[in-house]
């Protein structure tokens, strides 16, 4: 039995705002400093077993990317269960070995991507646990220059809170045995000043229930600005998923998230990101799959 108590919502939602380079004064009252932007010359990682750094950067507004994070959000119809639900992430990806393709700086990685993921009611006295998503895969990705792509066969199990359950014995509330492995691809290219675009798709096998169509595609952008406040030490953030399922006759399902990345606030090399976020089309939620959500939220990140 998991319980969670919410003992304060997060601030206010930080939009990102646009930041005009500043003269060379100390001086905090004028305008903020503005770094370069960054190269586009390749970086090298380091290579062998346990590797440091991740060829292939993490999607950020990917409802389901393996990362720490605590989110609360209000969601717009009765699809799911309560309107005001905490959602909780704990994953991470671990790169076990790297190395280069010959004498070239095109390099590769495999290791181990898990997280979980969870959604409470906050709306019942006890913060009832509603569902529960586990995911486990291995990888490979690689990288050359600016381009970088990630592979990986993952299994997917959902289930339902124990609480959620005894709140519905007496409705017709129709539990699904969701479970399946896939397989999906994901390129990425970087373009100057923190632009970046990817795309992809994948399948599921070993599926259950069975009935359950197997394909999907994902694309995206982000923009992770190349400026930043020098006297706080932030960076705006802006980034749009974009999925399609076969099973929901290839419906766009909506993610977006906005905010600002925190450099000076960093926990075995992630950092911290507020984020608004927004979401609309078929629930990321595994039990609820079936179900078209819309919500608005804000959310705590850990990201490398």
């Amino acid at each position: 039995m998991i319980k969670l108590r919410l003992f304060g919502i997060m601030g206010v939602m930080l939009l990102p705002a646009a930041f005009a380079q500043a003269d060379d004064s100390a001086n905090l009252y004028q305008k903020p400093v503005v770094e370069l932007a960054p190269k586009t010359e390749p970086v090298v990682l380091s290579t062998g077993l346990l590797p440091t750094g991740h060829l292939f950067k993490p999607l950020l507004a990917d409802p389901r990317w393996a990362h720490f994070s605590a989110s609360y959000r209000n969601y717009q119809n009765n699809s799911f269960d309560g309107e005001n639900i905490a959602a909780v992430s704990f994953g991470e990806t671990i790169p076990i070995y790297r190395n280069n393709f010959g004498q070239s700086n095109v390099q590769w990685e495999t290791g181990l991507q898990a997280g979980v993921f969870s959604d409470f009611n906050l709306g019942t006295k006890s913060k009832d646990l509603v569902n529960t998503d586990f995911i486990a895969s291995l990888y490979a990705s690689m990288r050359a220059g600016q381009f970088s792509a990630f592979a990986r066969l993952y299994h997917q199990s959902s289930h339902l809170g124990d609480e959620f359950l005894l709140r519905k014995t007496n409705d017709k509330f129709h539990r699904v045995n969701l479970s399946y492995e896939g397989l999906d691809l994901k390129l990425s290219y970087e373009l100057p000043f923190g632009v970046r675009f990817y795309g992809g798709g994948g399948g599921m096998f070993d599926r259950e229930p069975s009935t359950l169509k197997p394909w999907l595609t994902q694309y995206g952008l982000e923009f992770r600005s190349p400026w930043r406040l020098d006297f706080a030490a932030l960076r705006p953030v802006v980034a749009a998923d974009f999925k399609n399922f076969e099973e929901n006759n290839w419906h766009t399902d909506i993610s977006a998230r906005a905010g600002f990345e925190f450099e000076n606030l960093q926990v075995l090399g992630r950092k911290l990101q507020i984020l608004g976020e927004y979401f609309n089309g078929y629930s990321p939620s595994g039990q609820f799959y079936k179900e078209k959500v819309e919500y608005f939220g804000v959310g705590a990140h850990y990201h490398f």
